[in-house]
């Protein structure tokens, strides 16, 4: 049921039924998170920490997963569901002054929905890059250059799993990581 008490339909139910089960890198970690309410009927969200390991000073990355749903659909989604992504990770601070930064980060998020074979159509979205530099009292931080990629898209089918599977490899290469070969698994360091 929804927040209104509204029975589920069956195709956000089989939407989500669609997102169990995917292996993650170990150094993914996925957490759902209460959806937005104002955009649509139906929705969950998940967020995800990249980081080798627990300790805070160690993470890599960020990002949000939403899944929308509204049976009448919505005429800027030209369908029933929309997935709303962002991935943010800090990065070296040369690669802060590369003009093509954009377009590498809008390529990780397609190089992703190619690769997981996730089917969409109306892709939008931004690459943002923040370089944050401190003044007085924190004037011991140093220069920190972030990337940001925000977008959108309307899933070809109720199948999302390469649609989240695509997000996790989007956040994975903006924080650094390389990407694993086909058919490889990434194993979790023992302690």
């Amino acid at each position: 049921m929804n927040s209104d008490g509204a029975q589920v339909p069956p195709a956000f139910e089989e939407a989500l039924l669609s997102l169990r089960g995917h292996r993650q890198r170990p150094e993914v970690r996925l957490e759902e998170v209460p959806a937005p309410t104002r955009i649509a009927p139906y929705g969950l969200a998940l967020t995800a920490e990249v980081n080798p390991t627990a300790e805070p000073e160690t993470l890599l990355g960020s990002g949000r997963f939403v899944v929308l749903h509204d049976p009448e659909g919505q005429s800027a989604w030209n369908g029933t569901f929309r997935i709303v992504v962002m991935a943010r990770a800090r990065l070296e601070d040369e690669l802060g002054a590369d003009p093509l930064l954009g377009e590498v980060g809008w390529a990780w998020l397609t190089d992703a929905l190619a690769s997981a074979g996730a089917g969409y159509h109306s892709l939008s979205g931004t690459v943002t890059r923040v370089l944050s530099e401190s003044f007085g009292g924190l004037v011991l931080r140093d220069q920190s250059v972030e990337i940001e990629v925000r977008a959108s898209w309307s899933p070809n089918t109720t199948d999302l799993g390469p649609h989240l599977m695509a997000w996790t490899q989007l956040a994975s290469s903006a924080s650094g990581l390389e990407p694993l070969p086909d058919g490889v698994t990434a194993l979790t360091p023992r302690r």
